[in-house]
């Protein structure tokens, strides 16, 4: 492998398209969503590109402070979109970065002792946290599918058919092919619907001759960061979901490695992700996260060098520092961006509905942590007046249903899994099932 730069490479751009998609729609849906124009969606683009590469090498230089040192890969994490775009739509853009500051300067702070909180975090809260945030985001790619709020042609026959088709051909790249082409399929989904509208006049390419060539990232671009208490405590809540989903990967390649992980390499690991959330808030990105799509890369490809991580690094770095590229992505069409928004929110749900596939649901009171957790989230989202009676103190925990369920769930684990002497009350089973 040290001796074949070009195998190398093509492995780096193998990861590089593998997280490429999520990296890239992120901005797109999140910007598209607060209303950006054209010259500052290509920059929050540019720069999240840029800082995925910053805050993998981050997590692969292991060092005596951050740095888990396995073959990591970081991107923007999805569990953020919901948030941000209620937090930017509520207490406007500069909110959404001091959130990030403050969550990633948690995460720092809690990194070495996250391991005795886990148990505040078990798959049954969890699973109903990113369940809750997939529901959130469906209106979100109902609105894009018809050609985005407030559009002129909105829910034309145009909008509605690009949309459909590109699900349609992101539907068909999942069962006719499997590895690595049914890992970007929504980027080729997007590219696909992209080139469809173009030929219907519905794209439109002035954003990319306006980008230039090259350019350097600025600190706070979108201005100073605000500090606001519910957009913090949701982009905690955000925080926590994904240092327990980053444990899991972590265990999973330490498993393809042969290699125990201590509790100082898991501290280290949890901080780097802190330092990257921390810097995404600096640069007006976005929170970081390990991506295990690229996890399943290092098991198809069975190459497990660092090298080829730091390569796509690099290859990241470098893409996010030419604007055209980030301006070329800005071109698709919200109908044909709606269209993918329904497979990965939905995947979102169903990504929950995985993580609670792990419940003992024989229990009676894991069912109703879920059930008021799942209940209260929808509830508050789709009711948003429900306490707009209640003193500003209290407003704070329940005006976001992303909020008002995580907390739900939290509480409800503590009282029925946590406090001592609490017994579980199983559902009965009956004898025809047992028998079954």
């Amino acid at each position: 492998m040290k001796n074949n730069p070009l195998k190398i490479a093509s492995l780096g751009i193998q990861h590089v398209l593998a997280m490429y998609a999520g990296a890239v729609v992120v901005p797109l849906i999140v910007g598209g969503a607060l209303g950006l124009t054209g010259e500052q969606l290509t920059y929050l683009v540019s720069i999240d590109i840029m800082m995925c590469g910053i805050a993998t090498l981050l997590q692969v230089w292991k060092n005596k402070y951050f740095g888990i040192g396995l073959p990591v890969v970081l991107g923007c994490t999805f569990t953020a979109v919901g948030p941000m775009i209620s937090i930017g739509a509520e207490y406007g853009i500069s909110s959404i970065y001091g959130a990030i500051l403050v969550s990633g300067l948690f995460v720092v702070l809690v990194s070495s002792i996250f391991g005795k909180l886990i148990k505040f975090f078990p798959p049954v809260v969890t699973g109903s946290v990113v369940t809750i945030i997939g529901i959130t985001l469906i209106p979100v790619a109902m609105n894009n599918m018809a050609g985005g709020e407030g559009s002129a042609d909105f829910g034309s026959l145009s909008n509605i058919s690009l949309a459909f088709g590109t699900l349609l051909f992101i539907i068909v790249l999942y069962r006719f092919f499997d590895g690595f082409v049914r890992s970007i399929s929504i980027l080729l989904g997007l590219a696909a619907g992209t080139v469809t509208a173009s030929f219907m006049g519905l794209t439109d390419f002035s954003a990319v001759g306006e980008a230039s060539w090259f350019h350097m990232p600025a600190p706070l671009y979108f201005g100073m960061p605000t500090f606001e208490v519910t957009p913090i405590l949701t982009m905690v809540l955000v925080a926590l979901v994904g240092m327990v989903e980053a444990t899991g990967v972590y265990f999973a390649l330490s498993d393809i490695y042969r290699q125990k992980l201590t509790g100082q390499e898991m501290a280290r690991g949890y901080r780097a992700e802190g330092l990257a959330i921390i810097l995404g808030g600096l640069f007006n990105s976005f929170p970081y996260t390990t991506y295990s799509q690229n996890v399943g890369l290092i098991q198809l490809s069975g190459v497990k060098g660092k090298n080829v991580i730091y390569t796509a690094a690099g290859m990241l770095v470098l893409l996010g520092l030419v604007p055209k590229i980030g301006a070329l992505t800005t071109v698709i069409p919200s109908a044909v961006l709606g269209g993918a928004m329904v497979a990965m929110f939905g995947m979102v749900i169903a990504y929950g509905i995985k993580m609670l596939n792990k419940v003992d649901f024989t229990s009676q009171e894991n069912l109703l942590i879920i059930a008021c957790s799942v209940g209260m989230g929808l509830g508050v989202t789709t009711v948003p007046s429900l306490f707009a009676e209640m003193p500003a103190s209290v407003q704070i925990l329940t005006s976001n249903g992303i909020v008002a369920g995580s907390l739900t769930a939290i509480a409800l684990n503590i009282l029925f899994n946590v406090i001592p002497g609490r017994k579980t009350r199983s559902i009965p089973v009956l004898e025809e099932q047992k028998a079954s």
